[in-house]
């Protein structure tokens, strides 16, 4: 695992060890109002228990109840996978189909985030599927009961939406490019088309806005606000978004970066980027298209990651 991460302010932290600490790292960074970030630490200090190899309480015995201490190292192990799909069909024998989803898609942002920054080398959530409903759900054996003696807390939860789906997304590992490019969807919310057609004389970086002679008036936050300039650096003109390779001869000259001869990026290979990549994060394995960035919960801080 790594080491050390940067923070805001540009201190070196050490990685944690505990997975409780991890978490609470996670939500120190994530873009949530306190009633979402209340949700997001319950769900995710819920799968503490399946990641020991125990059930986690429900019902009554869930008011309170204090997860136990789980080294972050545990969600490299072999086994970590079978223990949280063991966890996953334990718990949908009592959550509804939609907090299921929710939960799931708390823990799928929240590794994805840890694995980008090197705290876990494996992502034991990737491949989760909530099971199929049945009628009379039993709970799976092979986790130990939960000790009675320990009392965990309910709160009425909102169903999973494409704001975590978002989440998720911006926390992958991915290149430069295509996180500038989902950043600035999320945080402006204009459409793909209207992004793929700045030029970089259309951004007034310091003032986080386009310029009049843009398509749209666009505004965005930190997140892109952070990205763009690595991205535009030695670049003063042409595209913001280029290709990986040169453009065809004939390209109109607006279409091409003149210091590189790279043409703009298109929205199908932009759309084919951004499903390929959030494949691994879709229970269905189709990957998502750059629609669910334009929507999001509402801002209340920094961007996560």
């Amino acid at each position: 695992m790594g080491e050390h991460h940067i923070d805001d302010a540009g201190t070196p932290r050490p990685a944690p060890v505990e997975y409780g600490a991890a978490v609470d790292r996670y939500l120190a960074a994530a873009d949530l109002g306190s009633a979402s970030r209340r949700v997001y630490r319950i769900s995710l200090l819920g799968w503490a228990w399946p990641l020991v190899d125990r059930r986690a309480p429900t019902g009554r015995e869930r008011r309170g109840a204090r997860p136990p201490v789980v080294p972050l190292a545990l969600l490299d192990a072999p086994e970590a996978a079978e223990r949280l799909r063991r966890g996953l069909a334990d718990r949908a024998g009592t959550a509804r189909p939609r907090t299921l989803d929710r939960e799931l898609a708390c823990l799928r942002a929240a590794t994805a985030w840890w694995s980008a920054r090197g705290w876990i080398t494996a992502d034991p959530a990737a491949g989760l599927v909530p099971p199929t409903p049945r009628p009379d759900p039993t709970p799976v054996p092979a986790l130990a009961p939960v000790d009675a003696s320990v009392p965990v807390v309910t709160v009425a939860t909102p169903a999973v939406g494409v704001p975590d789906r978002a989440r998720a997304a911006l926390a992958l590992r991915a290149p430069l490019r295509e996180l500038t490019l989902w950043h600035l969807l999320h945080e402006s919310r204009a459409t793909v088309e209207q992004v793929l057609a700045l030029d970089i004389d259309h951004l007034d970086l310091p003032g986080r806005h386009t310029r009049g002679s843009a398509p749209g008036s666009l505004r965005w936050g930190p997140g892109a606000a952070r990205l763009l300039p690595m991205l535009l650096a030695g670049r003063t003109a042409g595209p913001v978004f280029v290709t990986d390779r040169r453009a065809p001869a004939g390209t109109a000259a607006a279409e091409r970066c003149p210091v590189t001869g790279r043409g703009r990026l298109s929205y199908r290979r932009a759309a084919e980027l951004f499903t390929a990549a959030t494949r691994p994060l879709d229970p269905a394995g189709r990957g998502w298209t750059l629609l669910v960035l334009r929507d999001r919960t509402p801002r209340s801080g920094r961007a996560a990651g």
